[in-house]
């Protein structure tokens, strides 16, 4: 059987989740679409640039990503530096989905991904939901796998992409 093998985790809010550790230098900031938009775009093309993911170009990914229904504004957490570069982004669904989550690859091993993990889980708790789901490639070379089974998600399905 071809094709890379594709899991959807799930991770339950029912327990307390623990406030964000941000790594020194780097902020949230509110996702400013004029502002943020290209930035994010750059950052996921980075990111996913060793395998891991796949973003369509800018003039793709931006209409696409403002005319789903499951986008909301809110739900894009940016994390930036000192230079007020974006250095992570926690992109999520109205859903509790966790659609991208993406760090620089020179700010990685620092905790970023942790803290967009924790102030996603947080949101959506406030929100109300009880579980988080999110999909990452089995082979991601960046890590991802462990550190969503580090922040308590669960395999709930596999399957192969065409």
């Amino acid at each position: 059987m071809s094709g890379r093998l594709v899991l959807r985790m799930r991770r339950s809010l029912e327990e307390p989740v623990p406030q964000p550790v941000w790594p020194q230098g780097i902020r949230l900031v509110p996702f400013v679409p004029e502002e943020h938009a290209q930035k994010v775009h750059a950052l996921l093309v980075k990111a996913y640039a060793r395998g891991g993911g796949y973003v369509e170009p800018l003039g793709i990914w931006w209409p696409s990503l403002q005319d789903d229904s499951e986008y909301d504004p809110a739900l894009c957490f940016i994390a930036t530096n000192e230079s007020a570069d974006v250095v992570g982004v926690a992109q999520c669904w109205t859903s509790a989905f966790i659609k991208d989550l993406a760090v620089d690859p020179a700010c990685r091993g620092q905790g970023l991904g942790s803290a967009l993990l924790l102030e996603a889980f947080r949101v959506f708790k406030s929100r109300g939901e009880s579980f988080v789901d999110l999909k990452v490639q089995a082979d991601n070379p960046s890590g991802a796998v462990r550190l969503y089974q580090a922040h308590g998600f669960e395999e709930i399905e596999r399957y192969r992409l065409a």
